[in-house]
């Protein structure tokens, strides 16, 4: 007992440091989470006693915790709330995958795919999202007028995520991590590998302990990569094998963006490692029930493609 108590007051003190919101599962900020076992011993008088022992989670076969309730978030918890999608680049890409994963944790998705809605249409969408993702392509569709709504938009304290991938297609992701961020991607690096923590700064691999990497020890980083050029508004989350900085995050001022160079994951080899958990994390942290709370966006929108009027439920 006594070798166990240092590993119970660690466990503690993490749980004790990490937010306490019904939305989360208890490991949320840990790689590795631990599970509790019990067991009923036979002491040698014959009596019995209930002890409880604490170790790994299970490991699925890329070596992270199996189960969702090692995600970020807790089956059901944002029941009502909608991811809106402006999804550009559309080959070999129905955004099934993730839409499946988002499900699990109560999200709805509407996208607008292709082609990008009115700036009127985009800002009247956002009303009912808690949070944007942009998909880029090749070619740029977003004018100044969509952007200007937005940044509005994220201003507001709602969640955007960013996602090009190697060049050329991050047009309108550097139109808006340009105005969002003050930062592009660049380039075309060759990744398709499965990346571990990060041993140091600047090394390969995921940011240690946090939320958006709760119950993640590898991940894969994507087929072909684009790099984020620094930026003090970001925080580096992935370095890819190449040690290029794939993906980062805003978190200031109650305002979160996350800036990503591989949207190949999103639909490419999309059951090697870690792939659905961390975009069920994602969605759940741009959610910022931090700054919200219990405040619920409902969701009636349905996913249906861009400018296609969208009938009543």
């Amino acid at each position: 007992m006594r070798a166990l108590r240092p590993l119970l007051c660690c466990i503690a003190f993490v749980l004790s440091s990490t937010p306490a919101l019904a939305q989360y599962n208890q490991v949320a900020g840990e790689n590795a989470p631990m599970e509790s076992v019990r067991r009923v011993v036979t002491r040698n008088d014959g009596s019995q006693e209930l002890r409880e022992t604490v170790r790994p989670a299970a490991r699925d076969g890329w070596g992270n915790a199996k189960g969702n309730q090692n995600d970020l978030a807790v089956d059901g918890a944002f029941e009502g709330q909608t991811v809106a999608v402006l999804q550009f680049y559309t080959q070999d890409f129905d955004f099934s995958l993730p839409k499946a994963a988002l499900k699990e944790k109560g999200f709805s998705v509407y996208r607008w795919v292709g082609s990008a809605p009115s700036p009127k249409e985009l800002r009247k969408g956002l009303q009912k999202a808690c949070q944007l993702w942009i998909i880029s392509d090749s070619t740029q569709r977003l004018t100044p007028e969509h952007v200007k709504v937005i940044k509005e938009f994220f201003d507001a304290g709602h969640g955007v995520y960013i996602w090009g991938d190697n060049e050329p297609y991050y047009a309108d992701a550097n139109v808006v991590g340009e105005a969002l961020l003050g930062t592009t991607m660049q380039g075309n690096v060759i990744g398709d590998q499965t990346v571990g923590l990060r041993k140091d700064g600047a090394g390969p691999g995921l940011l240690r302990r946090h939320l958006l990497t709760t119950g993640l020890e590898y991940l894969y980083e994507g087929i072909t990569i684009a790099t984020l050029q620094p930026s003090p508004q970001l925080t580096p989350l992935l370095h890819g094998s190449a040690g290029n900085l794939v993906a980062a995050f805003h978190d200031t001022g109650g305002k979160r963006a996350i800036f990503d160079g591989g949207f190949t994951r999103l639909y490419n080899k999309w059951d090697t490692a870690g792939t659905a958990r961390y975009v069920k994390n994602a969605a759940a942290w741009l959610t910022n029930v931090e700054r919200f709370g219990d405040a619920v966006v409902r969701a009636d929108l349905r996913d249906t493609p861009a400018q296609k009027p969208t009938p009543k439920p």
